[in-house]
């Protein structure tokens, strides 16, 4: 157990230093750990053969490789099974630049597409500098509000810069936008505070989610996000953000080189925006809900293709925005059919591509409206991810006979997100669309048995 705890605090924090002896081994073993999960987890879930030639394509963006058509539990579970290992990697990595002689900063590189493995071989050979990545045993304790506020200034300048650069300019939500920046600036702003003044780790930390919640209250104040995504938005950036103030905080306790080599953290947040960009879109992902209704398909089938008004939601939901159905009519009958399907902020239109009597009705969506409506202080606020990083792209209802002369009705939505990391936005799109899903089955099951 003492060995382990050891090992683990070796791997973890950033208190000894780390020869390039130790890196080869530690980082060959863990590598060859990691590629034998992953190999396990992908022939297990997706059948897939998972080869060391698919990180070099795929990178960490496994969504956008030949496992986009994996079991929805898979991508999770790889996304969560990596962590760990990009923090070892960083970890090891910084040390390793530090015992070299080397900056600090070029530790960053580790988590840049190619650059990276240039850089851990190159890290392998450097020999050892003696007195290079120790802790600075005697740090001051003086200037915590000017570096305080320093760093909350260099933490939302950053943010809000790769906010315009990203949304803006490139008109891109990724992973450079949630992870990177966050990240970059808990570094500066970490590094920034303790340059001068000796915080905590606590204080550090602290200070990365303070500098968040004013970040995000400066896009709310000056009107270019509402409150609902900017609310989930939150917990991401202040989680990245306060791992990398404690990175930083590392830096200024152990690299007493010139800050402006700080600079070299932004300068990798432009190039790196195309770099984490999806190669190949991802297929449409399918989020499904079932009800089991008390009535045979044919006289549920009526009221499947079109239902009268919704009952109004909950005030709560009418505030926060969040587009909810309204009712459902269809001009014609059979394939080629429109059907539309009304919520709050506009109309799906939806052209009938199956039509199986009592069995199945599949569509397209060929034009839908916003997701929500911003709230917001400014009236009619369309931020850019309201248009076309949020795509319904067909939906199906089946109808399935049950013993009894009852039903099953299943309800699907297939539906592309253009912003990452998918598998969290994905968790706030899944719990809208199953939502949605409820809402419409439940309603067609009360219309159906009121109607007998």
């Amino acid at each position: 157990m003492k060995r382990l705890t050891q090992l683990l605090r070796f791997w973890f924090t950033f208190d000894a230093p780390v020869s390039r002896r130790a890196y080869l081994a530690h980082g060959a073993a863990l590598m060859v750990l990691k590629y034998a999960v992953d190999l396990t987890l992908i022939w297990a879930l997706a059948q897939q053969l998972w080869t060391p030639a698919d990180y070099l394509t795929t990178g960490a963006d496994f969504a956008h490789s030949k496992l986009a058509g994996a079991p929805g539990t898979l991508l999770p579970l790889l996304g969560l099974w990596t962590l760990p290992f990009l923090w070892i990697g960083l970890t090891l990595t910084l040390r390793r630049a530090l015992d070299a002689g080397r900056s600090a900063w070029l530790a960053l590189l580790f988590f840049v597409p190619v650059l990276n493995y240039i850089l851990m071989a190159t890290l392998c050979l450097l020999p050892t500098q003696p007195g290079r990545g120790e802790a600075s045993p005697s740090p001051r304790r003086n200037g915590k509000l000017p570096s305080a506020l320093l760093s909350i200034a260099a933490g939302v300048g950053i943010d809000f810069g790769m906010f315009v650069l990203s949304v803006y300019g490139m008109r891109d939500y990724g992973l450079a936008l949630f992870v990177g920046t966050p990240f970059v600036a808990g570094i500066v702003g970490g590094y920034i505070y303790n340059r001068r003044y000796a915080a905590t780790e606590r204080e550090t930390m602290e200070m990365a989610l303070l500098t968040m919640c004013i970040m995000v209250g400066v896009l709310f104040t000056v009107g270019f996000e509402g409150a609902i995504c900017l609310a989930m938005a939150l917990p991401l950036g202040m989680a990245i953000g306060a791992f990398g103030a404690i990175v930083g905080r590392a830096i200024a306790l152990r690299d007493d080189r010139s800050p402006w080599r700080s600079l070299f953290a932004l300068a990798l947040l432009p190039p790196a925006l195309p770099l984490f960009a999806p190669a190949t879109p991802r297929p449409p992902h399918e989020v499904r809900s079932a009800i089991e209704i008390d009535a045979p398909p044919e006289v549920v089938w009526p009221h499947v293709v079109s239902f009268p008004d919704l009952p109004d939601p909950s005030p709560l939901v009418r505030r926060m925005g969040i587009a909810y159905p309204v009712r459902a009519r269809i001009e014609g009958s059979g394939v080629g059919a429109l059907r539309y399907c009304e919520f709050s902020t506009g109309p799906f239109v939806e052209p009938i591509r199956i039509w199986e009597r009592a069995r199945r009705l599949s569509f397209d969506v060929v034009q839908s409206p916003p997701p929500l409506r911003e709230w917001s202080p400014y009236a009619g606020l369309m931020p850019p991810h309201l248009d076309g990083y949020f795509t319904a792209r067909r939906g199906e209802f089946r109808l399935v006979r049950l013993p009894g002369n009852r039903t099953r009705l299943e309800g699907s939505t297939w539906y592309e997100l253009r912003i990452g990391p998918e598998a969290y936005w994905g968790i706030f799109a899944d719990l809208i669309v199953r939502r949605i899903h409820h809402r419409v089955l439940e309603h067609i099951a009360a219309t159906t048995l009121a109607g007998r």
